[in-house]
């Protein structure tokens, strides 16, 4: 008998030690920041000005986190504006409340409040970011978020020797705010930013700009993992590195087959990784990020900079320059577009819906909505299927999940009101423009393709959408108008790109399939601020299932009131 209890007591004591040590039974670590939102006076291109930071710095913290963890995040407002946070890329399972669009998902956090953002990390790892997801504050608040994968489980490609977050963004000599106002009386559009930036720093090629040029200091031999995030708010982006090639191995926290490429192109709210091998002849050289625009529409053209420095080079050794793309180089990004693929391996899945229960087309449309006031009596406006999203003045999220009525109708059309011909001739025409707060009610577990197609209205342009709250499989994309009897046939079912920002090709269109598997209210916009403003956006609400697991969480305690 004692032998027998000393045997269940050896069993019991090495269950408690794996349970203790083991990474695959240890509890989830709880992960905790502080994001003190506040004014600083910072200096750019002979200009200071004061901008809103958090912690006082500009880009904001990185938060670090592994796959699995619980993540808190405190914010209290010290800025002069109402502000709220968005997760970019993260799922936010059943936990709407912590994605952030103010008056999407909740009211903004007033000044002098706080507001913590509890949510856990699940099924995901990579590169993502975080933003102010309110006005254009994300001109200068926003951060890039780190998920490592769990402990014991390697990358899909060679360890790197170390990381660097790259982080690229737009800085505006004068008060972004104000100049929005300014324009938005007229009816007309704000001016372009004054400079693109790397990290916060415009580079070298800018005036007064010696002190404000990010420098990696690499060495010889090394491989190093770069997270590339295009945090600008309105400019599609080449990024190039002089004389070194680059291997894209993430897209979006999602790990892709990897291929190697000069240049990359990465649109607002997108992420990559990439491995660079530090294997030129030791010197100096740029790094270099500049806008891509295949439409006639002005964008802010200079090249903003940085230096990849050998170890043990001299400051005065002249960086050499990478060859970027022209700026209108729409074969290069198709071409590029096209070598983007999951993985899709037994570890990592593509599981890419292969029925659909519903089909979505949604036509991208820019035009001119009457407006006495403005300067030509008219203002510029965007809408998805002809309909201008009006945002609310209660949360969507809680109107949905209290059941408060009046707040927004939930029939979104499936098809635009007046079929065209899309990309043909330019159209100055609005076709009957409405405003709205109208949403797309969508069944739980339901499979959805969803194509977007740009139009001529006004003009043609590139869109980059992101879709709140789930990844999508982007399963096809063309330039003209969209044919549903001969694209599907096209389509990449097998190992498409997984993403949860996603370019509409200028003049052309794109189809994305998820399944809605994520009750809530989950936003989609063009992430370009400009149309965002202008009303180029819309939201889902994914029904609860039937399952205990299947329904939207309660709301916080401390959700801040409208």
């Amino acid at each position: 008998m004692a032998r027998e209890v000393s045997f269940y007591m050896r069993c019991l004591l090495l269950f408690l030690e794996l349970l203790v040590f083991s990474p695959f039974f240890a509890e989830a670590a709880v992960k905790k920041y502080k994001f003190d939102i506040q004014v600083k006076n910072v200096s750019r291109l002979c200009h200071a000005k004061s901008i809103v930071t958090v912690n006082g710095m500009f880009p904001g913290p990185t938060i670090y986190v592994r796959e699995g963890d619980r993540v808190l995040v405190n914010v209290t407002n010290n800025a002069q504006y109402n502000l709220s946070i968005h997760w970019h890329g993260l799922k936010q399972f059943r936990n709407g409340w912590a994605d952030g669009p103010a008056y999407i998902t909740q009211c903004p956090i007033k000044t002098g409040s706080s507001y913590t953002y509890d949510f856990n990390v699940t099924g995901q790892r990579g590169t993502l970011w975080w933003h102010a997801h309110i006005l254009w504050l994300r001109a200068t608040v926003y951060g890039v978020i780190v998920i490592m994968p769990k402990q014991g489980a390697p990358f899909p490609f060679p360890q790197p020797y170390r990381e660097a977050n790259i982080i690229l963004g737009e800085w505006w000599n004068n008060d972004v705010e104000q100049a929005v106002k300014k324009a938005d009386k007229l009816g007309l559009p704000p001016p372009m930013s004054d400079a693109h930036t790397i990290n916060g720093k415009p580079g070298p090629l800018f005036p007064c700009s010696e002190k404000h040029t990010f420098a990696m200091e690499v060495e010889s031999g090394k491989t190093y993992l770069l997270r590339i995030i295009n945090a600008a708010l309105n400019d599609e982006l080449f990024f190039a590195i002089a004389g070194h090639s680059m291997t894209v191995v993430e897209i979006d926290a999602v790990y892709t087959k990897p291929f190697t490429t000069q240049a990359l192109l990465i649109a607002p709210g997108q992420t990559t990784n990439v491995l660079v091998k530090a294997d030129k002849a030791p010197s100096r050289y740029f790094m270099a990020a500049r806008p891509f625009m295949d439409a006639p529409i002005p964008v802010d053209n200079r090249t903003a900079t940085a230096i990849l420095q050998y170890k043990g080079i001299p400051n005065t050794v002249l960086p050499v320059f990478p060859q970027l793309p022209a700026p209108n180089d729409t074969k290069f990004t198709m071409s590029y577009s096209k070598k983007l693929r999951s993985v899709n391996t037994p570890q990592f899945p593509a599981n890419v819906p292969l029925t659909v229960d519903r089909h979505l087309f949604y036509t991208i449309g820019l035009g001119r909505n009457p407006c006495p006031t403005c300067l030509n009596e008219t203002r510029l406006t965007a809408s998805l299927n002809n309909i201008t999203f009006v945002m609310p003045h209660i949360a969507l999220l809680q109107a949905h999940y209290f059941d408060i009525k009046g707040v927004f109708r939930a029939d979104f059309p499936d098809q635009p009101p007046t079929t065209f011909n899309y990309t043909g001739a330019p159209l100055t025409a609005n076709l009957g423009t409405s405003l709205g707060t109208r949403l797309s009610k969508i069944a739980f577990n339901s499979t959805i393709e969803l194509v977007l197609q740009d139009t001529n209205l006004l003009t043609v342009e590139a869109h980059p959408f992101h879709l709140h709250g789930y990844n999508f499989f982007v399963v096809g994309t063309g330039v003209g108008n969209f044919d549903p009897a001969k694209d599907p046939a096209k389509y990449n079912l097998v190992d498409p790109p997984e993403r949860n920002t996603v370019g509409v090709p200028t003049g052309g269109w794109t189809a994305i399939r998820f399944r809605a598997d994520n009750p809530g209210v989950w936003f989609m916009h063009c992430h370009l601020e400009l149309h965002t403003s202008w009303g180029l956006k819309m939201a889902f609400v994914v029904e609860d299932g039937k399952g205990p697991e299947q329904s939207v969480l309660p709301p916080p305690k401390d959700l801040p009131p409208c």
